[in-house]
C-alpha cells in the first residue's frame, strides 16, 4: 500500500462527507454530540470504561466505547486499555507497537505472555487478527479508528469464543439513526507527532454506511523510536426486511515501529524495524425475530508482519524476515427463545489459518519456510433459563459445551456452567469454564526451521487447558453508582514447552502448570450530571511467582467533569506494582529474571466545545498531557518510557 493511497482516500472521503452531511432539518443525527447545550445532557459519560456486562451465562465482559477512547486520547489499542482493570500493557515506543512481545503487548489477568504463542486472541468484527506464523497478537493491526466499542473478555467463555483463555474484540462503528455525520481531527504534539483522522457515516431508509481512516506518525521519545499507523475502513449495511440485514466490513492497515534498543546494550543490538499490514473483509447476514436471533459471518483476513534489519548471531549480519498470514472461515450462531424463560444457543465456527515466511540476510544468503495450515471446526451449544422477575427476585442457571475438532491435534471439549441470583439492584453470579488453546503454526516452524532437532515431536502435543472459576457481585445504586467485585481462580495445565537435552534430542512436551488467583473491583459514581468518577483495583497471586506482566497490585482511576458550560476535563491515573517482564519462554524450567519497578502514571485532557447558532457544525479544541508527574518508568529494563508530553488539536463535526 503506497504512501500516496492514504491521502487520496482521505481527501475523497472528506469531499464526499462535506456534501453528504450538509445541514438539513430532516436529517439531524443523534450521533452528533451537542457538547455546548448541557441542558440536553443526562449524565457525563463515565471515564476509563463504559461498564461491565454479565450475560445470561454468568460470563462478564468489559466495554470501552468511543467516548472513553476519546477522553483517554488513546491513539492505539494499548493506550485505550491500559487503565482497564485486569489489563496490563507493554511497549517500547511512544506510538506504535514493535512486534508482538514486550515491544507491544496486552496481558489480561496474568495471561498472554507466552512466546511464541499466546493465551490471548484478538479480533475485529469477530474476525481473527493476529500473526498466525508465531501465533500471537500484533497490536498495530488492531486499528482503533473503526472502533465503535472494544470488548474485553477476561476469562474463557466457550459460548462467545474459542481457542483462547481471554480475548479482545473491536466492534466496528455503525450509523444507527437516519441522517449523515462527518467527523475529522487534526492534532500534533511532542516528538513531532502528527495525527489526522476522518470519518463519515450515513443512514437513509434501509441503507447505512460508515467509512473512515486515520494517519498517525511520531519521531518518538528516543532515537530510533519512531512509528507510523495508517488505516482505512468501511462498513455497509442494508435491511433486507424488518427481520433480516446484511453487512459488509473491510479494513486496511499499514504500520511500522522501530526498536530504540536497550540503554544497557550497544546500539548494534537494536532489533530494527517491524512492519505490519493487512486486508480484512467480512460479510454478515443477520436476523432477529421475537423468538429467533442469529447470524452467519464469512470472513477473510490476510496480511504481513515483516521484521527488518534484525541482528543475527553472526557479527555484522542482519536479516529481513517477511511473515505472511492468512485467515478465512465461517461463523454461525442462533439463539432460540423458549417460552417460560429459556434461551437455547447453538453455533459453529470453522476457522482456517495458514502462514509462511521468506528470509533475506545481509550477507547475500536467503531462506524460506513454505508454511503450514490447519483448521478448527468447533460447534457449541448452551442453555440458560430465567426464573422470577427482574423487578424482584430472579435466578438464571446455565450450562453449555464447545467441541473442538482440529486437523492437526486431538479433539477437546470445553464445558461451562453458571448461575446468576439477583434481587432488584443486586446481582450475584458464579461461573466455571474450561479454556482450550491449541498449539499453532509456531510449533511447526520452530521444528522445521528454527530447531530442526525437534523433528516431529510437535505432532505429539495436545491443547493447553485451564479451568476457570469466578464469583462476583454487582450492586447498583440507581443511576448514581455501580460497584462490581469479582474473585477468580485459574488452574492451568498441559502448557507446552521445549524440553532440552539431556538426554537428546530436544522435544516438545505438555508438562507445565500454573495457577492464578485474583480479585478485581471497580466503582463508577455519578454524583452530578456533569461529573463521573471511576476507580478500579486488580490483585493477582500467581504460581509460578515470576509470571510476566502479572503485577500483584494495579490501581486505576479517572474522572470526567464538564464545567463553565463549554469545558470538559478528563483525568486518568494508574499505579502498577513492581512486576516480572519479558516473554514467558517456551523452554522447560526457565525462570524469568527481568523486573521493573512500580510506577504511577497520570494523564489529563482538557477541551473546549463550540457550536455556532446555525448548529451546522461543532468544534472542539483540546490539550492532552501524558505523564503529568514526569514519572520515570519502563515496561522492560533499559527501555525508559516518555516523560511529560502533550498533544493538542481540533475536532470538527458536521
Amino acid at each position: 500500500m503506497s504512501r500516496i493511497f492514504f491521502p487520496i482516500v482521505m481527501a475523497t472521503m472528506f469531499v464526499f462527507g462535506i456534501f453528504r452531511s450538509a445541514p438539513c432539518p430532516a436529517q439531524e443525527s443523534d450521533d452528533t454530540v451537542n457538547a455546548t447545550v448541557l441542558e440536553e445532557m443526562v449524565v457525563t459519560a463515565p471515564p476509563i470504561i463504559e461498564g461491565n456486562i454479565i450475560d445470561r451465562y454468568a460470563a462478564p465482559r468489559t466495554i470501552v466505547t468511543e467516548s472513553q477512547i476519546k477522553d483517554l486520547n488513546a491513539q492505539d489499542l494499548a493506550t485505550a486499555l491500559r487503565t482497564t482493570p485486569g489489563v496490563t500493557i507493554s511497549r517500547f515506543d511512544y506510538l506504535g507497537s514493535f512486534g508482538g512481545g514486550e515491544g507491544g503487548g496486552i496481558f489480561i489477568r496474568g495471561m498472554g505472555s507466552s512466546r511464541p504463542g499466546s493465551e490471548i486472541k484478538t479480533f475485529i468484527d469477530g474476525v481473527p487478527m493476529f500473526m498466525s506464523v508465531w501465533n500471537h497478537p500484533l497490536l498495530d493491526l488492531m486499528a482503533i479508528d473503526p472502533a465503535g466499542s472494544i470488548e474485553v473478555y477476561k476469562s474463557p467463555q466457550p459460548q462467545n469464543f474459542g481457542n483462547a483463555y481471554a480475548a479482545v474484540n473491536i466492534v466496528p462503528k455503525e450509523k444507527k439513526t437516519d441522517g449523515f455525520v462527518t467527523k475529522t481531527q487534526l492534532a500534533g504534539g511532542s516528538y513531532s507527532t502528527l495525527i489526522t483522522t476522518l470519518e463519515n457515516g450515513g443512514k437513509v431508509d434501509r441503507f447505512d454506511y460508515y467509512v473512515g481512516g486515520g494517519f498517525r506518525r511520531s519521531n518518538g521519545h528516543r532515537d530510533d523510536s519512531n512509528g507510523e499507523l495508517r488505516d482505512v475502513y468501511g462498513r455497509l449495511g442494508y435491511e433486507l426486511s424488518r427481520a433480516w440485514k446484511i453487512a459488509l466490513f473491510t479494513l486496511l492497515t499499514d504500520n511500522y515501529a522501530m526498536d530504540p534498543g536497550s540503554e544497557d546494550r550497544p546500539s548494534t543490538a537494536k532489533q530494527g524495524r517491524y512492519e505490519t499490514k493487512n486486508i480484512l473483509t467480512s460479510a454478515t447476514l443477520s436476523h432477529e425475530y421475537d423468538v429467533l436471533k442469529g447470524e452467519i459471518k464469512a470472513y477473510r483476513n490476510n496480511g504481513k508482519g515483516n521484521w527488518l534489519d534484525n541482528p543475527t548471531s553472526k557479527p555484522g549480519v542482519k536479516e529481513k524476515l517477511y511473515n505472511d498470514f492468512l485467515f478465512y472461515g465461517v461463523k454461525a450462531k442462533e439463539t432460540i427463545t423458549i417460552p417460560g424463560g429459556g434461551e437455547l444457543l447453538a453455533g459453529v465456527d470453522w476457522d482456517y489459518t495458514k502462514g509462511s515466511y521468506d528470509k533475506d540476510l545481509s550477507d547475500g544468503t536467503s531462506d524460506n519456510w513454505d508454511g503450514h495450515d490447519f483448521a478448527i471446526l468447533s460447534p457449541y451449544t448452551a442453555l440458560n433459563w430465567f426464573f422470577g422477575s427482574r423487578d424482584a427476585l430472579y435466578f438464571i442457571p446455565s450450562a453449555g459445551v464447545r467441541y473442538y475438532d482440529n486437523t492437526d491435534f486431538n479433539s477437546e471439549l470445553a464445558p461451562h456452567a453458571g448461575v446468576i441470583l439477583g434481587y432488584e439492584s443486586t446481582e450475584v453470579y458464579a461461573n466455571y469454564a474450561r479454556g482450550v488453546v491449541y498449539p499453532g503454526l509456531e510449533v511447526v516452524v520452530m521444528s522445521e526451521k528454527v530447531i530442526p532437532a525437534l523433528k516431529e515431536s510437535w505432532k505429539n502435543l495436545k491443547a493447553e487447558k485451564t479451568d476457570h472459576y469466578e464469583v462476583g457481585i454487582t450492586q447498583r445504586f440507581g443511576a448514581w453508582a455501580v460497584v462490581d467485585i469479582s474473585l477468580f481462580y485459574d488452574r492451568g495445565r498441559d502448557r507446552f514447552v521445549l524440553v532440552p537435552p539431556p538426554p537428546p534430542p530436544p522435544t516438545y512436551a505438555n508438562i507445565e502448570r500454573f495457577t492464578i488467583r485474583g480479585l478485581e473491583a471497580s466503582v463508577t459514581v455519578n454524583p452530578l450530571d456533569n461529573l463521573s468518577l471511576f476507580a478500579g483495583l486488580t490483585l493477582l497471586d500467581t504460581d509460578p511467582s515470576d509470571l510476566p506482566y502479572a503485577p500483584d497490585t494495579t490501581v486505576s482511576g479517572g474522572l470526567n467533569y464538564r464545567f463553565l458550560k463549554n469545558f470538559k476535563l478528563s483525568l486518568d491515573g494508574l499505579w502498577v506494582s513492581k512486576m516480572y517482564v519479558g516473554p514467558q519462554a517456551r523452554k522447560y524450567d526457565t525462570e524469568n529474571e527481568d523486573k521493573v519497578d512500580s510506577y504511577f502514571l497520570a494523564n489529563t485532557k482538557i477541551s473546549y466545545a463550540y457550536e455556532p447558532e446555525s448548529k451546522a457544525w461543532e468544534g472542539e479544541i483540546f490539550l492532552a498531557v501524558e505523564n503529568l508527574t514526569n514519572e520515570k518508568y519502563e515496561y522492560l529494563p533499559g527501555y525508559p518510557m516518555p516523560g511529560t508530553n502533550f498533544i493538542a488539536g481540533v475536532n470538527l463535526t458536521f
